[in-house]
């Protein structure tokens, strides 16, 4: 076993492609971690609210531009620019995200097809990102643009996790073995708060990384996790 860092960040979006919420502690069942995802923007073809567009997925505008939280009752909230804030299941909401997407939507909340992308988890490390910012200094890399659910505190400027893949990670009680590199898309380019449009983060991720940045992880045995906590790579 080898340690590769600690949990610097914990990171959990309540609605699928929506701003999410900074957490200091989460419990990480097979599915993720509690809350993650379990809500999506839905378009009247049937397809979730998202930065690209796939045979589930469409991209949707504006929704960036939103956040969701996760109250202490257990409750999501979506939280407008305006500061205006209101109950996910608020008939409501939906008319409001809908005067931002420019279309008609539904809030739906997960059933038997998963919201996830790829896998439950999402991984960057602080070596990745210093990679990146190496190359795109004027380019406000920063861990928002690439959604992570767990940002681990490593040391040095490369893509260290790449090395993972097929290798299991513990953290405290929490094992997830790494399956994928994630690849990037352009939601990584797009405005939000405090962050410019910036598309050339994408074409330097295409040119050097096969516009991959990050890992995607199953959970195999499931726990809670802390900021703070070490990250060892068991095997």
């Amino acid at each position: 076993m080898s340690s590769v860092g600690r949990v610097a960040e914990l990171w959990r979006y309540p609605v699928k492609s929506v701003g999410g919420e900074r957490i200091d502690e989460v419990r990480c069942a097979r599915r993720g971690f509690d809350g993650d995802r379990w809500w999506a923007v839905r378009g009247a073809d049937g397809k979730l609210g998202s930065g690209k567009t796939t045979r589930r997925f469409r991209r949707m505008t504006g929704l960036l531009s939103i956040s969701s939280f996760v109250d202490d009752a257990g409750v999501v909230w979506i939280r407008f620019a305006s500061g205006e804030m209101r109950r996910v299941e608020d008939p409501q909401t939906a008319q409001l995200i809908a005067g931002v997407v420019g279309e008609e939507v539904t809030l739906v909340e997960e059933a038997a097809t998963s919201h996830f992308d790829e896998a439950p988890l999402h991984l960057l490390t602080f070596s990745s990102l210093e990679w990146l910012a190496a190359r795109r200094p004027a380019d406000q890399v920063d861990p928002r643009r690439f959604r992570p659910n767990l940002v681990i505190d490593s040391q040095g400027q490369d893509r260290m996790e790449d090395a993972w893949l097929g290798r299991n990670l513990r953290i405290r009680d929490v094992t997830v073995t790494i399956e994928q590199r994630t690849e990037r898309c352009v939601m990584t380019t797009m405005a939000q708060a405090g962050l410019s449009f910036v598309p050339t983060i994408l074409s330097e991720l295409h040119a050097q990384s096969d516009s991959r940045l990050g890992v995607y992880g199953r959970v195999t045995h499931e726990g809670f996790i802390r900021v703070g906590d070490e990250v060892t790579l068991v095997q």
